[in-house]
């Protein structure tokens, strides 16, 4: 069994030809005293608006941010795939290898299990082939920014890429969600791989799950005196382990007794037993909140997101029941210091909150957090500006 590793080697927050790339590059050097094939990398994401909405076949409004996973790779002739990842200290952990071959859900334990279920799934698809796999990134782990997707997205484009292969982004997205649903146990739709791997520069992607239909929305908040500040809570969340496929299986049981094929297309709850009710109207609302955001953000209304994003945390916390203390907390603060509506994003139980903050505000509004989170005996939160960036790709 592999133990869990923490890959959070530090390149600062830029573009994917950056020094992450050669902290990747290095390393792997180090342990297999060549040169890899190349380096490929994913970035983490935020969710602008849109949660939970993406498993009920809905829309959804992520950027990418700066922070990013990279793997540098190499292939093997024996069918081994070797893991090995860099520490925060800049040392090289490494993981136990495994056969590809032998490859099978619950064989692999810890960070190790999402690269390795990528590599399950490719070698369904036909693409299979063993491989040294050295990963550096700065993605907070268990932070809701999703930093298992970067890995996973990342592992894939350095595997198809070793392969010579070159499917169409929604194949890698399904393949990844496969990856993480079948091998890791995590039952998540298909936002974050989707986000990860199409985000692009200064916009934010409008998407239609159900559809698959695609539109990059420009998303400049600078330019109108606002920034997107992401609260880390520090509360680490694990979708394996949390509520949140019970939330799921409610919503697939509610879609099944309203006779529809997802919660996008519900129009009322009332036939439905009591717990399933605030489960049908968070993504009925939520769905809203998205298609209103996406207009407002075309008429370059930007400040008028806010009450969305705050309605969207009110429906989350009450109707979903996916919130925490810590998240309730920083969006509650950060509204008081003058943020113009805040959010947990993610899946839950955890992680991180944004808020749309005034430039000129953006101070006052970390301090009114920190100290807010200090009254209550929590973890200092971690706080920083995300901006969109460009999605996964290679960079060596």
């Amino acid at each position: 069994m592999l133990s869990a590793v923490t890959f959070a080697a530090g390149n600062g927050s830029g573009g994917m030809n950056s020094t992450g790339s050669n902290i990747a590059a290095e390393a792997f050097r180090r342990l297999h005293g060549v040169a890899p094939a190349g380096v490929w990398s994913a970035p983490g994401r935020v969710n602008l608006i849109g949660e939970h909405t993406d498993y009920n076949d809905g829309f959804v409004l992520p950027f990418a941010i700066p922070h990013r996973t990279r793997v540098a790779a190499a292939p093997r002739e024996d069918g081994l795939i070797t893991f090995a990842s860099v520490e925060e200290d800049g040392q090289i952990a490494v993981a136990e290898p495994v056969r590809l071959a032998e490859l099978a859900p619950e064989a692999v334990r810890g960070w190790a299990a999402y690269p390795a279920g990528v590599a399950w799934v490719l070698r369904q698809q036909g693409v299979g082939g063993g491989a040294d796999l050295v990963v550096a990134g700065n993605v907070p782990r268990g932070a809701g920014l999703s930093s298992s997707h970067s890995l996973e997205v990342a592992t894939a484009l350095a595997l198809l890429g070793l392969g010579d292969a070159h499917p169409s982004t929604s194949d890698i997205a399904k393949w990844v969600q496969q990856a993480e649903n079948d091998f890791v146990g995590a039952p998540t739709g298909l936002l974050d791989q989707t986000a990860s791997l199409c985000c692009t520069d200064a916009h934010v992607l409008f998407l239609d799950v159900r559809t698959g239909k695609q539109e990059q929305v420009p998303f400049d908040a600078a330019s109108h005196g606002l920034e997107v500040l992401v609260i880390d809570t520090r509360v680490s969340h694990s979708l394996v382990e949390s509520g949140y496929g019970e939330r799921r299986k409610g919503c697939e049981r509610a879609a099944e007794l309203l006779g529809v094929a997802a919660l996008r297309d519900a129009t009322g709850d009332e036939d439905l037993p009591e717990e399933l009710r605030p489960l049908v109207r968070h993504v009925v609302t939520e769905n809203d909140r998205v298609l209103k955001t996406v207009e407002l953000l075309k008429q370059e209304r930007y400040a008028e997101i806010g009450p969305l994003l705050s309605g969207s945390h009110a429906s989350l916390r009450d109707d979903y029941r996916v919130s925490c203390a810590e998240l309730d907390v920083a969006a509650d603060a950060a509204e008081k210091a003058g943020a113009l509506g805040a959010r947990m994003i993610g899946g839950g139980f955890g992680g991180s909150a944004i808020a749309l903050v005034p430039e000129e505000l953006r101070e006052r509004v970390e301090s009114a957090v920190a100290e807010a989170f200090a009254e209550h005996g929590f973890v200092a939160p971690r706080m920083f500006t995300a901006v969109p960036s460009e999605g996964a790709g290679r960079d060596v």
